[in-house]
């Protein structure tokens, strides 16, 4: 049987969105990150990255050092006692950078190639799951894929919500960052259950 998990986007989500973080010592997790996400271990939900990493087809780092920037980030995690499950990236752009990664894909946020994957390989139910962001994108493939999206307004969340009319999404919770995320979707399970 298939269960819920939580899905986090990562740049401006757990660590600081500095642009492109393009190696792994230009990683800054946030101090409250951590603390959520053993939380969601605790009570005993998968945690899976999701990220755009366009980074790559642009030539600015590789996959392997963008392999490496994960290690670095479950590393940074483990010290405090939380874990992700895995993390799933799109390296493709549609129009630019470099020509192996230079095509429309089923994997660019907010399509629901990267939830569906994680899915399959970690036997989740996307309906029962939640897609945690700062951005329009987030949400929306929260939407596509069947899923309830959590935007946080660190990195871009406060732009995002500022100017709904330019970032059309439909969060099902708003929270000021991704702890407070953390322990509104835990009440929002625990009344489903309930119900």
């Amino acid at each position: 049987m298939n269960a819920p998990a939580i899905f986090l986007d990562r740049d401006g989500t757990i660590n600081e969105d500095i642009g492109y973080v393009s190696a792994p010592d230009e990683l800054k997790i946030y101090p409250w990150a951590a603390e959520a996400i053993r939380l969601f271990n605790e009570a005993g939900l998968k945690v899976i990255v999701i990220t755009n990493q366009s980074g790559v087809a642009r030539g600015m780092y590789s996959e392997e050092t963008l392999n490496a920037i994960h290690d670095r980030l479950r590393e940074e995690l483990g010290r405090h006692e939380a874990r992700i499950d895995g993390a799933y990236y799109c390296p493709h752009h549609p129009e630019i950078g470099v020509e192996q990664y230079r095509r429309k894909c089923e994997c660019r946020k907010p399509l629901d190639g990267m939830l569906k994957r994680a899915a399959r390989d970690h036997a989740i139910d996307l309906e029962l799951s939640y897609m945690v962001g700062d951005k329009a994108s987030d949400i929306n493939l929260a939407s596509n894929a069947g899923a309830r999206g959590v935007l946080v307004l660190t990195g871009y969340g406060r732009e995002t919500l500022a100017d709904r009319g330019h970032y059309p999404c439909e969060p099902v919770i708003v929270a000021e960052d991704l702890l407070e995320a953390a322990r509104r979707i835990l009440e929002d399970m625990e009344r489903d259950r309930g119900a």
